[in-house]
């Protein structure tokens, strides 16, 4: 028996069970195991030892040592190539984990940052071949790094091939999109989904004159919604993926999970069958390439979080995204209060041992406020109140605020909007800077390392953006791009500054300064033990709603993580913490369970036995 032969034994009977339940065809079921098989063989030499050692390591991703960083190949190095030759510079920092943004056929310039796709088997030519992707990965193997790219499963560029049959009248090319001959079904539907972007792309459907039909169009119009009903779809998406994981993709991002079932009087999001879609998926990569795994984009309410992950005997994602914690930590720092941040931290070391999530500050979208309001509620906070506070807090319009951001996506019959913006312009610096005041950019300073302490301590996966570990700021530039003026997200998505990038040597700067800070929080992660993935994690009282106390424990090891979220001094109280801890941070020695906390301090306090 191959080892092929053996995997898909061991998970044939849930697999063709799946699959038959939702598309009743036996010819298209072995179609699919045929391309299994294929991938298989396909797969190179080095990655299938690489396939072995992770049957033996499935918790891979939860070490301590994991680090992850997201970026933009053109902003970064510009090319695949050119990336490969600055993997040393990613070596420095400890980065394990590298997740590039689109980057596969695109049409130019509309494609939503990548996210409309022509070729999913394909590069994009303005960013290199299959084979300079095939020899960055191995690179970054050797470096022991993983790549991660997008896999935009929801939907396709309306240039795409199918698209291009589809418009020609091709029936087959027609039934892999959700199409109608009249407005009445997608009116209706339209009734009960919530729009994505309100603001530049309000409903979800279109109308294509060549066609002559109504098509779902979820995001622009010019990114069609794929028909999961149809099981070619199914078939030649999970070959596209196959064939990426065959050029060394270690790990596929699944854009846009909760859409891909639609059903007329439902918000068309988290539907039970995307549940049966990415069980079927978790299949065939533990079958073909075990040493893949899948992280969730699921920028949804916590409650709708956990089912992504599946069970613990029948999992679905490795990862999610952890956009709620991002949220709320921003949230904590303009407000100066971190009981909504503890209780959202509280709900998710409620879920199972094997959910695991991806922790970041800044990524290439927006911060969407997406706070728990029956809770925010609770403590006397009114929402819609709230978030206008923070969108403008964060663009810099409210009185006092530090930080300098934009608003995005503005929705005026919610009031509801979302901020852009990069971490060190949030937090101060960018400010500090223009108005030539140095103890605003050491505050600033101090803001980045302490939210970026607590993302490192909280239980998951952390990830950077590229260019927060440099201190980056807002480039305003494309307000002169009538290409990329309509979306303030690209105020955050701009080249990198490889000059700043050098002054990360230069004792006593800015770079160097948020650089060695970043550097110490990694380095404590890899090496204590109650980093690991296995240590127990929790919040933990302070008796002041200023400071957050996240405990890890792990044998005989105890760290107490403190973090003041508040630009002034305060003290803390922690029951149950006696006895002689050192701070990782500043190497001082003494109590622990009733301190001063400087603004913005933050404290990693180890006590062993």
């Amino acid at each position: 028996m191959t080892v092929f032969e053996r995997r898909l034994q061991e998970r044939r009977d849930e697999l063709e069970w799946l699959y038959m339940e939702l598309y009743d065809d036996r010819a298209m079921l072995n179609e699919l195991e045929r391309r299994m098989q294929e991938s298989c063989l396909a797969r190179p030499k080095e990655l299938k030892l690489l396939d072995s050692r992770r049957e033996k390591d499935p918790n891979w991703f939860r070490a301590g040592k994991m680090l992850g960083m997201t970026m933009y190949t053109d902003l970064f190095a510009g090319s695949l190539s050119a990336l490969e030759e600055k993997l040393d510079y990613l070596a420095q920092q400890g980065i394990t984990y590298l997740h590039l943004m689109p980057l596969l056929k695109m049409p130019h310039p509309d494609n939503d940052g990548g996210y409309a796709v022509e070729d999913f088997d394909l590069v994009d030519p303005a960013l290199g071949s299959n084979e300079d992707l095939s020899r960055l990965t191995a690179a970054m193997r050797r470096r022991g790094m993983s790549l991660c790219l997008d896999f935009v499963i929801n939907h396709t560029a309306d240039t795409h091939p199918w698209a291009m049959r589809a418009k020609a009248g091709e029936r087959e090319y027609m039934e892999r999109y959700i199409c109608f001959d009249s407005p009445d079904v997608p009116r209706e539907m339209e009734k009960t989904i919530p729009d994505v972007f309100p603001e530049t792309a309000p409903g979800s459907f279109i109308y294509q004159e060549q066609m002559g039909k109504y098509v779902c169009s979820s995001f622009h119009p010019y990114q069609w919604d794929l028909n999961y009903r149809n099981p070619a779809v199914f078939n030649d998406m999970v070959g596209s993926m196959l064939h990426l994981a065959n050029l060394g993709v270690e790990v596929l991002r699944m854009d846009a999970v909760p859409y891909l079932w639609k059903e007329i009087g439902t918000s068309c999001r988290n539907l039970p069958k995307v549940h049966t879609i990415m069980r079927m998926i978790r299949l065939i990569i533990e079958t073909v390439c075990p040493a893949v795994i899948l992280k969730g984009e699921v920028v949804m309410a916590p409650k709708e979080l956990a089912p992504y992950f599946g069970t613990a005997d029948k999992p679905e994602c490795h990862l999610l995204y952890n956009a709620s914690t991002m949220a709320t930590q921003w949230s904590a720092l303009a407000s100066a209060d971190v009981r909504q941040l503890k209780k959202q931290l509280d709900d998710l070391h409620s879920l199972p041992a094997h959910c695991c999530f991806v922790n970041y500050l800044r990524c290439h979208d927006d911060i969407g406020w997406g706070l728990n309001e029956d809770y925010g509620k609770s403590i006397g906070i009114d929402p819609v109140a709230h978030k206008r506070y923070l969108y403008e807090f964060f663009e810099g319009s409210f009185p006092g605020s530090f930080a300098r951001g934009e608003r995005y996506n503005y929705n005026p019959i919610t009031q509801d909007a979302r901020t852009c913006g990069t971490t060190a312009s949030l937090c101060g610096v960018e400010k500090g800077l223009y108005e030539g005041d140095q103890a605003q950019v050491d505050m600033g300073i101090r803001r980045i390392l302490m939210m970026h302490a607590a993302m490192m301590c909280m239980s998951g996966f952390p990830m950077l953006s590229s260019g927060d570990e440099i201190g980056q700021l807002n480039c305003y530039d494309y307000h002169e791009d009538p290409s990329r003026r309509e979306d303030s997200r690209n105020l955050h998505r701009s080249k990198f500054d490889w000059e700043k990038a050098a002054l990360r040597n230069v004792p006593g700067s800015l770079q160097e300064r948020i650089w060695d800070g970043l550097r110490q929080l990694e380095k404590l992660r890899a090496q204590q033990p109650c980093f690991k993935s296995d240590a127990w994690v929790s919040t933990w009282d302070t008796a002041c709603d200023q400071v957050l106390a996240l405990v890890r424990k792990t044998g005989d090891e105890t760290i107490v993580c403190l973090f003041n979220f508040s630009g002034e001094s305060r003290r803390v109280h922690l029951l149950s913490m006696e006895g002689n801890f050192v701070d990782l941070i500043t190497g001082e020695t003494g109590a622990c369970n009733d301190r001063d906390m400087q603004p913005y301090q933050y404290c990693l306090c180890l006590r062993k036995g």
